[in-house]
């Protein structure tokens, strides 16, 4: 398969002989240390072995991503700063998105029984959640036919990006049945999206961060 070229910072491609290149065991250690650093200082409530088991996750995660998210026929920036952060198109991102999910059901408790009332009217937010959750298989078929992983790293960047505007606009915990169960199921899919597409792309889902 055709793939583009590894790009450094300087936008000149990364060449052996000249010794600009870095070693996987180096890059996956500052990458671990540096997403160790950024879960941190964002949740101080994990505990030491907890931290480390994430920031291995997320970590090698997010050199995983770096490279899967682009078109593998295009050339691409080898940034690790940019590849380990919390926000942006970055697998730490994903990560946290499937986390910040998670703790949303763990808080809501009683979510097991929850079931969806198709006669409740969406409220626009819900209605984009539900059809980007509807276009998971159909971005799965492109992926197989195309060869092209970026296809399913985008899309699971847009369904966290979509999630958040629910969120931000659509009480889950506080709203009145039946709209409550129907939140809490949008809920529960876009984390076991979240968690499987990340898994086909070779990356854990962390449920806390």
């Amino acid at each position: 398969m055709a793939y583009g070229t590894i790009l450094g910072p300087d936008g000149k491609p990364l060449e052996t002989r000249a010794g600009g290149t870095v070693r996987l065991r180096d890059l996956l250690d500052a990458a671990v240390a540096r997403v160790r650093d950024v879960v941190a200082e964002k949740n101080s409530e994990l505990t030491p072995d907890e931290l480390d088991t994430v920031a291995e996750q997320a970590g090698i995660g997010a050199v995983k991503y770096a490279d899967l998210s682009t078109s593998r026929v295009k050339d691409y920036t080898f940034d690790p700063v940019r590849m380990t952060a919390l926000n942006g198109n970055t697998g730490v991102y994903l990560q946290y998105a499937h986390a910040r999910v998670c703790s949303i059901l763990r808080k809501a408790a009683d979510t097991t029984h929850a079931t969806v009332d198709p006669g409740v009217a969406l409220e626009p937010a819900e209605r984009a959640l539900a059809l980007t959750l509807d276009a998971y298989g159909t971005v799965l078929d492109e992926v197989a036919e195309s060869l092209e992983p970026h296809r399913l790293a985008g899309y699971l960047y847009e369904l966290a990006r979509v999630f958040t505007t629910f969120y931000d606009s659509c009480q889950v915990r506080t709203a009145s049945e039946p709209v409550r169960s129907n939140r809490i199921v949008l809920c529960g899919l876009t984390a076991a999206t979240l968690e499987r597409g990340l898994g086909q792309l070779g990356i854990a889902a962390p449920q806390r961060m």
